[in-house]
């Protein structure tokens, strides 16, 4: 059986101070959360996401960092057919009303 919090703490690349992770705002704390849930209840691979934020950041490299991590994320889940871009919209139209619309 697989260990979520083992396994988030493995990974490289990511922003930590003294350890633990980084985020600069709630709503990149929630991002990544979802990209840990999504990896471990419908396969999201780590390493498709990780090439994803790379040719995220090359492309826009003054961007912010989790805009970068936000755009990839969302670039591997329509890729991988994990989400759709409606669903995408409604969680993004969801996140802004603070109304939940449905089951994820």
């Amino acid at each position: 059986m697989s260990d979520p919090d083992r396994e988030v703490a493995d990974l490289d690349g990511l922003p930590r101070k003294n350890g633990e992770l980084v985020f600069e705002a709630p709503w990149q704390g929630r991002a990544f959360g979802m990209a840990a849930v999504l990896r471990n209840e419908r396969g999201l691979e780590w390493d498709a996401f990780r090439g994803a934020l790379i040719e995220t950041i090359a492309r826009e490299p003054d961007a912010p960092y989790y805009a970068s991590w936000l755009a990839a994320l969302e670039r591997v889940l329509l890729d991988r057919d994990v989400l759709t871009k409606q669903e995408i919209d409604r969680r993004q139209a969801e996140y802004r009303t603070m109304e939940r619309q449905g089951v994820f």
